[in-house]
């Protein structure tokens, strides 16, 4: 009995641990690996593109920016100079936003969501300050809770 992943709902059944694994969608068979078997994948993609790749957000911000919807899984560049803004009801759980300052001085970060932690911190931040040259992660708690990580103070 093969190991089954049904793609069509997501669930995983093993049926035992031998041998090998069969990936169905719509309860057909797509691929079938065997215990003798190895499989390499060079490029996993999705619909937006190459899984390995964080992309771009477009061109650098050179003013004040508010994040979007569309900005999640990607970094957005701070050129030359401006600001970036976090407003509730935007995102959920799990969205993730990095955000690179390519500037000669440091960049505020305002963060108009109700709850904005710096990581490793116990206290609700207004604003945050985005040293030169730095990265910031932002990882989405709820669409009111947000925590950075990175060179943000």
């Amino acid at each position: 009995m093969a190991n089954v992943i049904n793609a069509q709902n997501g669930i995983v059944s093993t049926a035992d641990s031998t041998s090998e694994l069969n990936i169905q969608t719509g309860g057909v068979t797509a691929i079938s690996i065997g215990s003798s078997q190895s499989v390499t994948i060079s490029n996993l993609s999705d619909s937006v593109g190459n899984l390995r790749n964080i992309p771009s957000a477009g061109a650098a911000k050179t003013s004040a920016y508010t994040l979007t919807i569309s900005d999640i899984g990607e970094y957005v560049t701070v050129g030359t100079s401006g600001s970036i803004t976090v407003v509730n009801d935007v995102f959920s759980a799990g969205n993730a936003v990095s955000i690179y300052n390519n500037t000669s001085g440091n960049v505020t970060l305002t963060m108009s969501i109700t709850t904005a932690y710096i990581a490793g911190t116990d206290s609700d931040k207004a604003t945050m300050t985005l040293a030169t040259r730095g990265l910031a992660t932002l990882l989405f708690l709820s669409a009111s809770a947000v925590v950075v990580t990175g060179n943000v103070t």
